[in-house]
C-alpha cells in the first residue's frame, strides 16, 4: 500500500498541465521526446524536464531504442490514480495529425 507521502508526489506531478498531457499521450503509446516535443510545440529541455521529474516520481519508464529513449507509463501498480487516467481526454487525433516525424 502506498503512503500519504506517495500519493502526495505522485498528485502533485500530476497538478502541472504539461505533465498530464504528457500522460495522456503516454497513455495513447511510448513516445520519445522529440514526437512529445513536436505535439506540444515546445521545446526539447522543457519537455526532458517533465519527463525526468514523471520518471523520479515513478509515472513514467524509459527504455533506450538504438539512439532514442522512449517513455511508456508506468501506472499499472498505482490504483489510486487510474480514475485520473480513465478520464484522460485521447490524444488518438493530435498523434494521428503529426506531420513531423522527426524520430522515426
Amino acid at each position: 500500500m502506498d503512503t500519504i507521502e506517495e500519493l502526495t508526489e505522485s498528485l502533485k506531478l500530476l497538478s502541472d498541465k504539461t505533465r498530464l498531457t504528457i500522460m495522456a499521450l503516454l497513455k495513447e503509446r511510448e513516445m520519445c521526446v522529440c514526437d512529445i516535443v513536436d505535439i506540444l510545440e515546445t521545446t526539447q529541455p522543457n519537455v526532458s524536464q517533465h519527463l525526468r521529474k514523471l520518471k523520479l516520481g515513478g509515472l513514467v519508464n524509459e527504455t533506450r531504442k538504438s539512439q532514442w529513449i522512449y517513455y511508456s507509463l508506468n501506472v499499472a501498480d498505482k490504483p489510486y490514480l487510474q480514475g485520473v487516467m480513465e478520464q484522460l481526454p485521447s490524444m488518438k487525433e493530435k498523434l494521428a495529425n503529426r506531420t513531423n516525424q522527426s524520430c522515426n
